[in-house]
């Protein structure tokens, strides 16, 4: 138990005064200066008794109540906070308090405090003191800075609140933790192509550990959307297109998470990642998907986190299913989530998801109506960037004017204060530490777990000879005797539109340009844009051609230049937070801009040609699959991108990462995504077909062969499992990584099923002629679907196991028999 004393509470009632002080105007300042004196000499001598030596008095009546004693049951703790809080106590329970001077204005507590609607407590406050909104990184950083922040104010709920409730610190964490200078991992699209569960197990740890350390206690972690539609703008924040993947890996980021003492609470719940044509601004409506394929796909990596991960937390979507809100659905938070997946954690909405039910889906008449629809429903916490009381006094009315009952609002407070107590808030609410926390944050080790995650997510699409050497050995690894290298492309020196508002601001991202300079100390590597990552008439020059500008020519001009002037030319482009984020949905997969005129000039130039992308969704290159040498795909690959990438392509690290998502050949081919239905891929007289690159597809600069594949047995019973196991051996003359996937087909079954699915993978690393046997564990629930009767169950049949180094690869196979 924390000594808990009351000089760091006299330290933050001068600096209250301090900052009353300035931002006052001077006619008030002697009347703020005595208001403040008073609260803080009365907080004081309160706080002398509050904190005992193993409990703390949260509501100051002098006894250890059953909520206040450390050792009492958890239940019994909640049932007696509850007991003791009034209407207004309960409804400040269920509802969000934006921080870093967004909703909250001020840096600290001031005596005005007592006049907000959270003078009778709040469950959260979010992004607090990271590093985002007005204040930036001036209350953020240094780190200890930063916990202060968070120590003072939530030392204000507890001693200025009359039952002393602790608020849970809640922030982002898909790219690491959203705090200034943490540690920046690579987005969830490039943590997905690394295909490696420990990996991501030990980014979770990395977001855990620093979380920790700077005192948050909840994080929105992982996003378990599957991207089946590449157009839509957060494909760059999901694991993958395919459920198995997301799950198997939001699995280990939930797992780690918890088991540091911290809530995982995954997003978005539920079919939020296909709007109408992948428009996700102001569309979030009617995802065209159907009861069955909802199961099986887009509940799946959900139904993991809470079934199998015991998440805690979680976040409710702002669209609608089949005409009703999710966010006002009994069905999704309550049947599903509480009853089906045995949740107990609690649920807080997506920003605006509470006011869509009435504005946007026009389900609700008036902000009271669309409250008690939520909250009936299944919602706990309301989370929205405006003022908590915008929801809080909707709710007290709908409450005074019967449409949500007493019990309900006990039960969704109950849910509430449950976590809080699991995590530790009511022992020590003070979380974070400025002592050790420059220790710990963006260190070393952390940073070392980072450039892994670069290397691990580089995806080789192709490599094949330069067409303009007689050397018939493929272009990549590049040499490292070149001596004039050049770096085009406008993703080359880039580091502001790279950085995530979901990651940590203020990332020291080592760029591509400036990484390989580093790399050949002693070659000529110079750097030229050639062009913008969007030109300025887009997204209109995606409808017909625009001539070039005199500007935009010069810069083609420059590229090809210094193309014509070198051994090699690296072009590094794609996309960025330009073209893909929250609310940037496309209608082209092309390259953007100017983009595919500068490769075609740099390829005419007769010097051989790597492309690089750095991007977040799949791209229809199919003119530089056609052309081009040497292709590599770096899915946003975070602080160490441009190390990760010089040794990438000079072959100190063999790529192994594995393609997440399925690329068309043609936008005009969408839906088109992995696992695909009986027929939906196959050849047509009067359209495009076919994959650019498949689901899973991935290169390497060594060969493997996977053979020797084994049951354990052939014939199993519907509640039985069975082992598969295959080796895989490195043919080739270097080490590296690679995949070995297995997928299974239900060969007849009573409803239309997937004409095979992913039920397992391994990344594994071998040395040149090193063999390793993998197995398998094939459950019930990999062999089971929704039947017609809506009910989970082992059909009797014949299955097929597929084993491969990608979706369309079938090395292996064999089949088993359920009686």
């Amino acid at each position: 138990m924390v000594n808990y004393g009351v000089s760091l509470f006299k330290k933050k009632c001068y600096l209250c005064i301090v900052e009353f002080i300035i931002i006052s105007s001077m006619k008030n300042v002697f009347y703020l200066f005595l208001l403040c004196f008073f609260t803080a000499t009365v907080s004081v001598a309160q706080t002398k008794s509050i904190y005992k030596k193993t409990w703390i008095d949260f509501n100051k009546n002098g006894k250890m109540d059953v909520y206040e004693d450390p050792q009492a049951a958890l239940n019994d703790r909640v049932e007696d906070l509850l007991s003791q809080m009034n209407l207004d106590e309960k409804t400040c329970q269920l509802a969000t308090l934006y921080g870093s001077g967004r909703v909250l204005k001020d840096s600290l507590p001031t005596p005005l405090w007592k006049n907000e609607i959270w003078k009778d407590g709040i469950a959260n406050i979010d992004e607090q003191a990271n590093g985002l909104g007005s204040f930036g990184r001036r209350i953020a950083f240094p780190w200890a800075v930063s916990v202060d922040n968070r120590q003072t104010i939530q030392r204000w709920f507890v001693e200025q609140t009359r039952l002393g409730i602790p608020v849970d610190y809640t922030n982002e964490g898909i790219r690491g933790l959203c705090h200034y200078r943490a540690t920046m991992m690579p987005a969830q699209c490039g943590q997905g192509s690394t295909w490696n569960r420990s990996l991501i197990a030990e980014i979770a740890r990395v977001t855990a550990e620093e979380a920790n350390a700077l005192g948050y206690t909840n994080i929105y972690s992982p996003i378990l959307d599957i991207a089946q539609d590449p157009r839509w703008g957060r494909v760059v924040e999901s694991y993958g297109e395919d459920p198995f993947l997301a799950g198997e890996l939001g699995l280990q980021q939930v797992k780690t998470l918890q088991a540091n003492n911290l809530v995982s609470s995954p997003k978005h719940f539920a079919i939020y990642s296909v709007p109408v044509g992948g428009r996700d601004e102001g569309t979030r409506t009617d995802p065209h998907v159907a009861p069955r394929e909802m199961r099986s796909l887009y509940l799946e990596p959900f139904r993991k986190a809470f079934v199998d991960g015991s998440a805690l937390g979680v976040m409710s979507s702002y669209n609608d299913y089949d005409g009703i809100p999710v966010t006002g659905s009994p069905y999704f938070l309550t049947e599903i989530l509480r009853n089906q997946f045995s949740f107990k954690g609690y649920v807080v909405s997506d920003s605006e998801a509470v006011e869509f039910i009435q504005t946007k889906h026009r389900v609700a008449e008036t902000p009271v109506d669309a409250a008690a629809q939520a909250i009936n429903a299944g919602l706990n916490v309301r989370t929205q960037f405006d003022d908590p009381k915008n929801f809080i006094l909707p709710l007290r009315q709908a409450i005074a004017e019967g449409k949500v009952t007493l019990e309900t609002i006990d039960s969704r407070v109950r849910d509430v204060l449950r976590v809080k107590f699991q995590i530790g808030l009511f022992d020590n609410p003070y979380k974070g530490d400025t002592k050790t926390v420059d220790k710990i944050v963006h260190n070393t080790e952390h940073q070392a777990v980072s450039l892994q995650a670069a290397l691990q997510s580089f995806v080789l699409l192709k490599n094949a000879p330069s067409p303009h050497t007689l050397h018939p050995t493929p272009l990549l690894p590049l040499s490292k005797s070149l001596k004039k290298v050049a770096v085009i492309g406008p993703n080359a020196d880039e580091v502001r539109n790279l950085t995530c508002r979901y990651g940590p601001s203020g990332a020291q991202i080592q760029t591509v340009y400036k990484g390989i300079k580093a790399y050949l100390p002693t070659a000529d590597v110079q750097y030229s844009k050639g062009c913008e990552i969007i030109d300025k008439y887009f997204p209109e020059s995606e409808l017909y051609s625009i001539p070039l500008d005199a500007d935009e020519q010069a810069d083609i001009d420059a590229a090809v230049a210094l193309a014509k002037n070198s051994e090699i030319a690296i072009l590094v482009l794609g996309g960025n937070e330009k073209t893909v984020r929250e609310e940037f949905s496309r209608t082209n997969l092309d390259l953007m801009g100017r983009q595919q005129q500068l490769l075609e000039a740099v390829y005419a130039t007769g010097t051989p040609v790597v492309l690089l992308l750095i991007d977040g969704r799949a791209a229809t290159i199919n003119w530089a699959q056609k052309n081009i040498p040497a292709i590599v795909h770096g899915w946003f690959p975070g602080e160490f991108m441009g190390p990760a990438a010089a040794q990438v392509l000079w072959g100190d690290y063999n790529p192994g990462g594995k393609l997440a998502v399925t690329f068309p050949k043609s936008v005009g081919q969408i839906p088109f995504a992995f696992p695909f239905k009986p027929g939906s891929d196959t050849k047509g007289r009067v359209r495009v077909d076919g994959a650019l690159y498949p689901f899973g597809y991935g290169l390497s600069y060594t060969t493997f062969e996977i053979n020797e594949l084994q049951l354990e047995k052939t014939s199993i019973r519907p509640d039985e499992t069975v082992k598969v196991t295959v080796k895989v051996k490195n043919t080739g003359s270097r080490a590296g990584d690679e995949v070995v996937q297995l997928y299974v087909r239900d060969n007849v079954s009573s409803v239309t099923t997937y004409d095979k699915q992913l039920r397992g993978f391994e990344r594994v690393s071998l040395q040149p002629n090193e063999t390793k046997t993998i197995t398998f564990t094939l459950t019930p629930q990999h062999l089971g679907l929704w039947n017609r009767d809506n009910h989970f169950v082992v059909e009797p049949g014949t299955f097929t196991v597929f084993v491969g180094n990608s979706s369309k690869d079938e090395a292996a196979k064999a089949e088993f028999v359920v009686q």
